[in-house]
């Protein structure tokens, strides 16, 4: 066989074209079919490197750079200082073009009197090259891990082993208590084991560490719906970075019923997927058949529901539907794997013991003569007769503050109630929402009279916020944080 000629097959096919078509035939799986590069390498019996060392050639030049390197001619092999200045250049930042390469060897080769490359042969040794080297050299550690470390797809090995906890804003518009339209944020509580949601948490403003301890209080505690057999203490709850999953209110809780908190690698959430998919669920199958539906492109929608409206649908579909169909890794519902062959979970010994330690960041109160006095709200008890003027502890469901519950030195007191609101539900939201729109009427009533008596006098009104304002006195009526 002449130099330079391709040997043939016995039908005439080059064979480095053969060889291509069948180091084809192995990658065709993951670029066609999506399926993992490590189990095609098994199933092959190939080593991983070299699989990804053909899809990264794929990539580059299609089924003809899956050919092998042609040989060298005879009498133009390249001097192995200049391969290795070659393999430099390519490895060196910013990444640089093949011809330019190309270019910089062949003056190289003549400054030193080496025989010269061609084109292609410098084609030939950036080609050979690692393709994980590649990445390291010029995308760093992270575009190398993500592209080439192998990935431990790991899940718990019975139910409440490890819990996932996440929010996301839902795509949908909802009716705040001040009737404006807002997006509500979701919290949930997932069992990695049999993927069934534990607990949730729907609200209005941003995620916090009281919206997720309720999240947990309600993945904990057993629950009334018949078909939500889920709770108990997990073992290990495994979350991001976030400000509520740093919190100390949620590293106390931690402590006391005795489970491991486990945060995710910064920038490196392995196994978040599992959680996203139940998000992707909810938002395709749920809140696509609900009113106020967000769809990119289209005209913002009207929103029709509440907060408890929206709260109602996601605990139904989450209870009757999601629950109850096979889940396609498990190859089960989520509720026959998280009920397995019969087991009894770890519970707190009380609800009142959980609520002492989920139910919100302690609030210092005295107790009055009248009751105890919480964010414009009058709380009273029989039972509180005998602490007047004593220091108690107030935890409460910001879902329902027409109710609290008072501790008295670590121990459960009493409930108190709201003597106004005794018979409905009021949230702190609408509290907060309804005294921040009575101060506005106040001054907006307070310019108007201003307004008045500047006309009367012919002088300008003064400013409603002076530019300067002196720094002001302490105030002589006690008044809270809460408050504010």
């Amino acid at each position: 066989m002449t130099g330079g000629m391709h040997p043939l097959d016995s039908d005439g096919v080059p064979a480095r074209m053969r060889l291509a078509a069948s180091r084809w035939q192995v990658i065709r799986r993951h670029v066609e079919d999506g399926r993992p590069l490590t189990q095609i390498a098994k199933e092959a019996g190939i080593a991983l490197r070299t699989v990804q060392r053909w899809h990264a050639a794929y990539q580059r030049d299609g089924i003809a750079g899956l050919a092998p390197v042609e040989p060298l001619k005879r009498g133009r092999r390249t001097h192995p200082d200049l391969q290795v200045f070659i393999e430099g250049l390519a490895l060196t930042k910013p990444q640089r073009s093949i011809a330019a390469i190309a270019r910089k060897a062949q003056t190289k080769a003549a400054q030193q009197g080496w025989p010269a490359v061609s084109y292609n042969t410098v084609r030939s040794i950036i080609r050979s090259l690692d393709p994980g080297m590649v990445m390291l050299a010029h995308h760093g550690p992270v575009a190398y891990r993500d592209h080439f470390e192998l990935v431990w797809r790991h899940r718990a090995e019975h139910a409440n082993a490890t819990w996932q906890a996440d929010h996301t804003q839902l795509d949908i518009l909802i009716v705040d208590a001040n009737h404006q339209p807002v997006r509500p944020w979701l919290t949930v509580i997932l069992d990695d084991y049999s993927r069934a949601v534990c607990g949730y948490m729907v609200f209005v403003g941003a995620p916090s560490a009281l919206n997720t301890a309720l999240a947990l209080r309600q993945g904990i505690w057993p629950k009334h719906h018949p078909n939500w057999p889920m709770c108990g203490i997990p073992d290990v709850l495994y979350v991001d970075h976030g400000p509520d999953f740093t919190s100390g209110h949620l590293a106390q809780t931690a402590r006391d019923l005795h489970f491991e908190i486990i945060y995710s690698t910064i920038a490196r959430p392995q196994g978040r997927g599992k959680i996203e998919r139940i998000f992707g669920t909810l938002n395709t199958e749920l809140l696509a058949e609900l009113p106020g539906y967000l769809t990119d492109g289209q005209r913002q929608p009207d929103p029709v529901l509440t907060l408890t409206e929206l709260d109602a649908a996601i605990g139904d579909f989450i209870a009757d539907n999601y629950h109850h169909r096979t889940h396609p890794e498990l190859g089960d519902t989520p509720q026959h794997a998280w009920l397995g062959d019969g087991w009894l979970p770890r519970l707190p010994e009380s609800i009142d013991e959980l609520n002492l330690l989920l139910l919100s960041v302690a609030k210092h109160r005295i107790v009055r003569r009248d009751g105890v006095h919480f964010q414009g709200l009058r709380y009273v008890s029989p039972l509180l007769a005998a602490y007047v003027k004593e220091p108690v502890v107030i935890r409460y469901d910001p879902r329902d503050i027409s109710e609290i519950r008072v501790f008295y030195k670590d121990q459960f007191l009493c409930k108190a109630v709201d003597p106004d609101h005794a018979a409905a539900t009021v949230s702190l939201k609408e509290i907060q929402t309804a005294r921040a729109a009575r101060r506005r009427e106040l001054r907006g009533q307070i310019n108007q009279r201003i307004a008045v008596v500047a006309d009367h006098h012919n002088v300008p009104p003064t400013p409603r916020t002076p530019p300067v304002q002196p720094r002001p006195k302490k105030p002589k009526l006690r008044t809270y944080f809460e408050d504010d």
